[in-house]
């Protein structure tokens, strides 16, 4: 047993420092981001990503997200032929979702053979990225498929981060238990500072050519800012997305919204919780909360503010523009009782 004395950070922990700026308008800021992957297959848009939960990455959303450049990660539950259809319209915004049992191989196979090109995105998700089966399922799919962006996790520590991009993975998740309805941190006690964990596996995965994910901890609009400032390349949101009418959400009430670990979700499309483990996501009534148009432009129009205050001019110059401070207090929240 050892202690690591350093202090590790949240996004409740830190502000960003504003810097003198000559934009004179948050409409000259550029939001789109050009990447270039080790697989040799780039993308352009915005890069915020729907995460792969039910009443998040629905095909609704995928549709409304793609108007707005970003990307949704689809939930690993729909059918092979639901896939093959959604796939069909090319859409830009679409990364399939699957995990490293043979039956998800399978499926996968299936839909690649009919819809498959050099450019399709692939997340590879498991709530555990340390597990050494992870990491060779990851160097045969990456054999079997030189060329499809990959994404995999979820991890939160630099040498990891640097296993999985030398095993073949384009953009490494980062995230253990920070997620609105995770309970992992809760039930098993592991877990890192999501800004910490950013910013040491940003470090590592751009001195191999790699990029990352920040999954998970944020709240609200200025965390997604720390996240890209923290140096992300892209940010998947769960909570901030539920909710939404494209997500399956009604105005009559009743909207769940439950981590994938949830005995919820395990009911749902495991038949239950199996005997050897437990629940480590928690199921939460959240109020409707309408188009998700709405919430983007929040969250949108809250990272183009940012750049103005420190004078970035375009999102892959935030990061360079940001200095932290940290903070015991970020909020006034006296008035919050009577928010409207």
């Amino acid at each position: 047993m050892r202690i690591i004395q350093d202090v590790k950070l949240d996004y409740k922990d830190v502000l960003i420092i504003p810097k003198r700026s000559t934009l004179k308008s948050r409409s000259q800021v550029n939001l789109e981001r050009t990447f270039t992957f080790r697989s040799g297959n780039s993308w352009k848009g915005i890069p915020l990503i729907a995460a792969n939960m039910d009443g998040v990455g629905t095909f609704e959303m995928d549709n409304e997200l793609n108007k707005h450049l970003c990307m949704v990660a689809l939930t690993k539950h729909f059918k092979d032929h639901e896939l093959i259809a959604h796939f069909n319209n090319k859409l830009n915004s679409s990364v399939y979702s699957m995990g490293i049992s043979d039956t998800d191989m399978f499926k996968f196979n299936n839909v690649y053979k009919i819809v498959g090109n050099q450019s399709i995105r692939v997340c590879i998700d498991v709530a555990n990225g340390y597990t050494q089966a992870f990491v060779d399922f990851i160097s045969r799919f990456r054999e079997k498929y030189p060329y499809v962006v990959l994404m995999a996790g979820n991890i939160v520590t630099p040498e990891m981060t640097e296993e999985l991009i030398l095993a073949g993975v384009d953009i490494v998740k980062v995230g253990i238990g920070p997620g609105s309805v995770c309970t992992t941190r809760k039930k098993t006690g592991i877990g890192y500072p999501q800004l910490s964990a950013v910013i040491e596996c940003a470090d590592a995965a751009h001195g191999l050519r790699g990029h990352i994910i920040a999954d998970g901890g944020c709240t609200v609009p200025g965390d997604v800012v720390k996240a890209f400032a923290a140096g992300a390349d892209f940010v998947m949101l769960g909570g901030m997305l539920a909710g939404h009418k494209e997500g399956g959400a009604s105005s009559l009430g009743g909207n769940r919204f439950y981590g994938m670990s949830s005995s919820t979700a395990m009911d749902l499309h495991n038949g239950g919780v199996a005997n050897y483990r437990a629940s480590e996501g928690k199921t939460v009534e959240i109020p409707y909360r309408g188009e998700v148009s709405r919430t983007l432009q929040d969250i949108l129009g809250g990272l183009r503010s940012a750049c103005t205050y420190v004078g970035a001019s375009e999102l892959r110059h935030l990061s360079k523009r940001t200095t932290f401070v940290r903070v015991t207090q970020q909020l006034n929240n006296s008035l919050s009782a009577y928010e409207i």
